[in-house]
């Protein structure tokens, strides 16, 4: 789970036609993007899976750069719009932000602990098999190559940033009080060790992050 830093369009030209892949930021039909918007959904998506399919195949420190965007037929700094970084391919799968726009969804009368859980149970229903397996393999590299882990801590800091306006926005307060911030860093390690703990088995780990939901809105009991 990370969260995407904005990024500029890549303008005509600026690479050539790209294949259609897994996008974990993908919308439903009543909030379906324009057509530039779905281009860039569909270049990220190549680079993504490009990427990925190149580290498998030959290693993440072997993999270049130029590797990724010539077999996603885009130009390095086509790759470099979408992605600051090598690294960032990896981390940057957009699941925060899928996750943002459905606690947005839920009902205004739900407490932030319902939203969360309803949210987390509406993502995860959406997803195919193979965004799921591209999860699970990013996921994997971030805990497994040093560059990736170390950049993961910037990706949590922008995460828990994105989860600390979210809990504020459902919960009427603001978004620097301790209480929303608290709330906002123990979710997102509920579902970090939900996700490990499941060892990428979607129940599991819904179980284990309801579980851990429902144990932290009673007060965390032992």
């Amino acid at each position: 789970m990370s969260a995407l830093p904005e990024h500029p369009d890549a303008g005509p030209g600026t690479g050539g036609p790209t294949a259609p892949g897994p996008d974990l930021r993908g919308h439903d039909n009543a909030t379906r993007p324009g057509l530039w918007e779905r281009k860039k959904a569909r270049t990220r998506a190549a680079i993504r899976q490009h990427a990925l399919r190149l580290f498998r195949e030959q290693g993440y420190d072997a993999t270049t750069v130029e590797q990724i965007a010539e077999a996603a037929e885009v130009s390095p700094s086509t790759f470099f719009r979408y992605f600051p970084t090598k690294e960032d391919v990896v981390l940057q799968d957009g699941m925060d932000l899928l996750w943002a726009e459905a606690v947005r969804a839920q009902p205004p009368e739900l407490s932030p602990f319902a939203a969360l859980r309803s949210a987390v149970q509406g993502v995860f229903a959406r997803l195919t098999p193979a965004e799921l397996e591209q999860l699970r393999e990013s996921t994997e590299l971030s805990m497994s190559i040093p560059a990736v882990r170390a950049r993961a801590l910037d990706e949590f800091a922008r995460t828990i940033g994105i989860m600390t306006q979210l809990i504020a926005e459902r919960a009427g307060r603001d978004r620097d009080d301790i209480a929303v911030r608290t709330l906002a860093g123990a979710v997102l390690g509920i579902a970090m060790a939900s996700w490990f703990a499941a060892s990428g088995d979607l129940e599991k780990f819904m179980q284990e992050f309801e579980r851990a939901i429902a144990l932290l809105e009673a007060g965390l009991p032992f």
